[in-house]
This record gives structure tokens, sequence and C-alpha cells, in this order.
């Protein structure tokens, strides 16, 4: 294994055909240049980023963050893979070793930054709120500092961005996603007058299609197919209640984010609505 590229003295690129891998190991480059050989056998651990651009900028946080908050963020994202059962984006690894980085170097300095969605993460992202938390735990566990649940809400929001094929540059769009999903489950609930089940697998789907009814939104991706105009023409004469309701969503959508409402949008709209209020109800 020949080093192609020194970061710090513990971190090395080296080339695989036409790919570079970044290996780290304890004083891994310790008096070493480039040419030299390193023996496999002092590698703990190994990243092969496929994506050029984030392999570049993962590059250039391993050679200003310590070693050991690449080794936990990478812990961590193991652990999010195997909760969820879920392929991640490569960016997380950009945007969780820079997040945990600065949040510790944060909290040491006394600042602590408020999550104004700590509440609706919580409820939302109930899979990944819980990967959220058990990173505090390891994080205190790494480096003995115990910082805020609202750590654990941000920590939730980069692995849930990760999911929708989101970079690191991408957090606040899914932070806006949260707000959306919120401002939208508050119409069906004042609506309907009801209080929503959020262990129902009804009200689990109602909010993952809100996930990605948001997510089209703020990337202007309108969902629209003309082959449902009949079936759109049947649910919206049956579920009239609900439909209705999605009538008043789409008026709100539209004068705060000028967006317009696709019918098939509003198709499925009605059915998850329709769903989650006759579940709830009964």
């Amino acid at each position: 294994m020949r080093i192609d590229k020194i970061l710090n003295n513990n971190a090395i690129v080296v080339k695989e055909g036409n790919k570079e891998k970044i290996v780290m190991g304890c004083g891994l480059a310790f008096k070493k240049k480039v040419g030299d050989e390193v023996p496999e056998d002092k590698v703990d651990k190994t990243f092969l980023l496929s994506n050029k651009d984030i392999s570049n900028k993962f590059q250039e946080l391993v050679s200003d963050i310590p070693m050991e908050y690449i080794e936990l963020a990478e812990r961590i994202i193991v652990l999010a893979k195997t909760q969820l059962g879920k392929k991640l984006n490569e960016s997380i690894y950009l945007s969780l070793v820079d997040h945990i980085y600065t949040a510790v170097k944060r909290y040491l300095e006394g600042v602590e930054v408020k999550n104004a969605l700590l509440w609706e993460i919580k409820r939302f992202y109930k899979e990944e709120y819980p990967i959220g938390l058990k990173a505090l735990d390891m994080i205190e566990e790494e480096f003995k500092v115990r910082l805020p649940d609202d750590e654990a809400g941000f920590i939730a929001l980069h692995i849930v961005n990760s999911q929708m094929d989101g970079n690191d540059k991408e957090i606040k769009r899914t932070y806006k996603i949260t707000k959306v999903i919120q401002e939208i489950s508050n119409i069906v609930k004042y609506n309907f007058k009801i209080t929503f089940n959020e262990d129902s697998v009804y009200y689990y789907r109602f909010i993952s299609h809100l996930k990605f009814f948001a997510d089209r939104l703020f990337t202007e991706k309108t969902f629209n197919d003309e082959n449902n105009d009949d079936l759109f023409e049947i649910i919206k004469n049956k579920y009239k209640s609900s439909y209705e309701c999605v009538e008043k969503i789409s008026k709100f959508i539209n004068e705060k984010y000028d967006y317009t409402v696709s019918d098939e949008e509003k198709l499925y709209l009605t059915i998850h609505i329709e769903r989650v209020v006759y579940k709830t109800t009964k």
C-alpha cells in the first residue's frame, strides 16, 4: 500500500485503480512521505467514497478534525444503517463528522443552540430520533460531555437528510421539510378535531407521504400523472371531507410557498388523510 497523499500523521490517501481510498491509523504517516509503503497491519479504518466531490471534501475534514471524531461518526452511521435497514447517502460522512465536532466544540465553549423543531422531530422521525439519543450516549462515552437533547434532534435530521439523497448543504431543506409536515398535520388535526394515534401504521404512512411531498415542494418537482384523472374524481366524491381538507392544505401551500399542488398529489393526500382520520376516529 503506497502513499498517494498525506492528510495528517494518522491519515493518508492511497490509490485503488482509478479510485482513492482514505486510510486511517495511529501514526500511519509519521515520518513518511508520498510514495512510501505503509504496512496494512497499521490500518484501523478505510473509507472508499464513490462520489469524487464528497471524497475530496471528506479528505479536507480528515485533515482538520481529530481522528476520534471521524471514527465515532462512522460508528453512528453504521448504527443508523443497521437500525433503519436502509442505505444512506455518502454525504452523511461529511455532515455528521462536521456536526459532531462543531457541537462538542461549541458545548465546551459554553454555547448552546436550541432546536426549534425538537418536538416535531421526536414525533415525525420515530426511528431516527432514538438513534440521535444513542449518538449522544456514544459522544458522552468518548468525550465525557453530555450534549443536550436538541443535538439528538439535529443528528436525527442529518440521518433523515441522507435517506432523501440530500447532500451536506441541504440540511436546512430537511429542517424546512419538517416544518411543512408540522403545518399540514396541524391543518388535518384541527380540521377534524382529532388527536393522532402516533403509534399507528397509518399515521407513520401519512407522515412518510408528507415527507416526500414536502421534499418535492422544495425541489420543485411536481408529481403529476394524468392517467389517474378518473380515479381522482372517484376519490374526490367518495371521501368528500378528506378532499375538502386537502383543498385547505393546497390553498395554504400555494399562499405560503407559491407551490401549486397537482391533482395527483391531491389524490394521494386525500387517500392518506382518509385512512389516518378513519383509523384515529375508529
